[in-house]
């Protein structure tokens, strides 16, 4: 080579175009539409809901906005991950206001311990509510991991966390009408599972991440 423009031209002679990007917030929706409608129905499949759960969600209006809350927060998240999986998009403002929403929906429930939303039952509860969130949540987690592969993260153990943590929220949400109220039950066995889905899948993600990036450099 003898100049720049002969080396740009022998660079870039075997180059092939590369298709865009599909339409990042369409895969988001897909998979939240998906996960939804398997932890609905994995739920009901094992169990009714609380029979008066819906009565409740006409007439308790800071029960429906806890529930309002929690699925919010998951959307945010959800948008928020599958935008920070692709380079270049802003993502921030969607996982700031998933984040907060987060924040919010526990919050709900501590203040909940001293001025709960619907008076304390017994009504509807699952005996196994806490495994069922763990379960639940994997089955989306792995779909996610399936689909954000192909978009390119820089980030993935970031984009995990929020991810894990929407994939734990789904049960956890849903575990409102499913299972029995109250709030420290609901803190103890549905939030603090989700909440350890979103950590776990971080810290692995993060372990795995480490261990390529070192076999690399040994490599």
């Amino acid at each position: 080579m003898t100049s720049r423009d002969d080396l740009i031209t022998a660079l870039s002679s075997d180059l092939a175009p590369v298709k865009p990007v599909a339409k990042v917030e369409a895969w988001a929706f897909a998979w939240l539409a998906v996960s939804a409608l398997y932890v609905v129905g994995i739920i009901h499949l094992l169990g009714p809901i609380r029979p008066e759960a819906l009565d409740q969600l006409s007439t308790h209006y800071r029960f429906l906005g806890e529930m309002v809350l929690g699925f919010a927060a998951i959307v945010f998240l959800v948008l928020g991950a599958f935008r920070a999986a692709v380079p270049g998009l802003p993502y921030r403002r969607l996982t700031a206001a998933g984040s907060i929403l987060s924040l919010l929906w526990v919050a709900s429930f501590l203040v909940g311990l001293e001025w709960p939303a619907l008076e304390a039952s017994m009504s509807g509860k699952r005996h196994y509510c806490v495994i069922e969130t763990f379960l639940y949540a994997i089955p989306p987690v792995l779909l996610a991991f399936f689909v954000l592969r192909r978009f390119y993260p820089l980030n993935p153990t970031a984009i995990s966390a929020m991810i894990c943590l929407a994939a734990g929220m789904l049960p956890a949400v849903y575990m409102q009408i499913a299972c029995m109220y109250v709030p420290i039950h609901i803190l103890k066995f549905h939030v603090l599972p989700a909440l350890l889905v979103g950590g776990l899948g971080a810290l692995v993600v993060f372990i795995a991440t480490q261990r390529m990036r070192n076999d690399g450099r040994n490599n």
